[in-house]
């Protein structure tokens, strides 16, 4: 073998880890003073860094190099807070995040998920957001803080009170009881399977199964969705899916089609899926915290 032979060979056998850089001259100096025999391939199109624990300090670098990334970017946005504050009885800035406690509201909720980095604290009952996310936080805030406004007891009474006896309210309390009776129309030829999440117009559902009592037409049209001409439907009882379920449901590739929005069910999205499983989490978290409060109190010690 040949000295040129043997020195493609020891290029091709040589331990260590490559790692792609921003091309930013500041990130690559920093990135050379951490690695002084990291060397750039032509070949790899990346930085190659010798050794065999490679791998894990260039990850213990880009760790630490986000941590100090996300710090700058709290400290701008905790500057940009003080300069002009977002002033809502919604809102608290603490030292560490800002905190948004909001009467439910689907709406603000939904608003609040894009928020990058926002998490759900349960023991506190409340979200808290980053510094860095101010920016995303203060563009939502007016969606937000008009969603909790209308949630609040007192908008809620007025609008029940405002809509007393008129058809709006006759219309709601009508879609209410429906909603009670957990039953959904399904075309009798066509009847979705009962072992898996489906996706309705009404969300994620399990269908349970079909006494193939009928469905009318007026009853379909104005509480679940508009019926085809020539079709007929039967009546299926359904329950929500525990979030165990839920999880293990793989989603669909695409949004249903016409055809399947016109027969009335479909396999869920992964949009679908996870807004069932918020709803799953949430009922369980209810059911926990009822049976904490349901549960006897410890027993003294035995004093006898």
């Amino acid at each position: 073998m040949d000295e040129e032979t043997k020195d493609k060979a020891s290029r091709r056998t040589r331990v260590g880890a490559t790692t792609d850089l921003p091309h930013d001259r500041i990130t690559v100096a920093r990135f050379r003073e951490a690695f002084p025999r990291a060397r750039w391939s032509d070949r790899l199109n990346a930085w190659f860094v010798p050794g065999r624990t490679a791998e894990k300090r260039i990850s213990r670098w880009l760790a630490e190099m986000e941590a100090e990334a996300d710090r700058f970017a709290d400290e701008k946005g905790r500057d940009a807070f003080a300069f002009d504050p977002i002033e809502s009885r919604y809102l608290e800035a603490t030292p560490a995040t800002l905190q948004i406690q909001t009467p439910y509201s689907r709406t603000a909720v939904n608003e609040i998920r894009e928020i990058p980095h926002a998490r759900w604290d349960a023991d506190r009952r409340l979200w808290t957001v980053p510094y860095r996310s101010f920016d995303e936080l203060r563009k939502r805030w007016p969606t937000i803080e008009a969603a909790a406004e209308r949630s609040e007891p007192e908008a809620r009474r007025a609008r029940r009170e405002a809509i007393k006896g008129t058809e709006e309210d006759e219309a709601s309390k009508a879609r209410m009881k429906e909603r009670r009776r957990k039953r959904y129309p399904v075309p009798a030829d066509d009847v979705p399977p009962s072992n898996r999440a489906i996706g309705t117009h009404v969300g994620v559902v399990f269908f349970i199964g079909t006494d193939g009592e009928l469905a009318d037409s007026a009853t379909i049209s104005t509480f679940y969705f508009p019926v085809e001409d020539c079709q007929e439907y039967v009546w299926t009882s359904w329950r929500s899916g525990s979030l165990e379920e839920l999880v293990t449901t793989w989603p669909a590739r695409t949004p249903p089609n016409e055809r399947e929005l016109k027969r009335g069910w479909w396999i869920p999205t992964l949009e679908e899926l996870r807004i069932a499983r918020r709803d799953a989490k949430s009922r369980r978290r209810a059911r926990e915290r009822k049976d904490k409060k349901d549960a006897p109190g410890e027993r003294p010690a035995d004093s006898a």
